[in-house]
């Protein structure tokens, strides 16, 4: 891909806007495109409309799964449907689904978002002199 010359076409802002919405990073974008990264990042600073549709494209993916994460971590529930099978036909029956919150995903979200609260440290002894009284220290991670 590389060595090639590419040229850049106005219709590229919306294909790029649209694939970062769906997670895309710049080098996906580049083999989209069938290009190098580097003439993606070219394009990100001669074409402003490009470069902005990819901080776009990505904010809204990044919206998203910050939402889901926070679902995650806090529990959620939903409307949803189980199919059973009585009397050799089917039956739709409607329920409410419970999902309780994650503590794996509590954690992550305390970490990056009051990391002066929730990050991680350790403590060290360290003995006194001559049988004095024990010091911890703590020591961030």
């Amino acid at each position: 891909m590389t060595g090639r010359p590419t040229e850049y076409k106005p219709e590229y802002v919306a294909q790029a806007e649209k694939l970062c919405k769906l997670g895309a990073t710049d080098l996906d974008v580049a083999q989209f495109f069938q290009v190098h990264t580097a003439t993606v990042y070219r394009w990100k600073l001669e074409y402003p409309e490009f470069c902005e549709a990819l901080k776009r494209g990505k904010e809204i993916a990044d919206d998203l799964v910050e939402d889901r994460l926070f679902k995650r971590a806090t529990g959620y529930s939903h409307d949803a449907t189980k199919i059973f099978q009585y009397e050799g036909e089917p039956v739709a029956v409607d329920y409410i689904e419970h999902h309780p919150p994650d503590t794996t995903a509590a954690i992550f979200w305390l970490k990056n978002r009051r990391p002066d609260k929730w990050r991680d440290i350790k403590a060290q002894e360290i003995s006194g002199v001559d049988g004095g009284p024990l010091l911890v220290k703590w020591l961030e991670q």
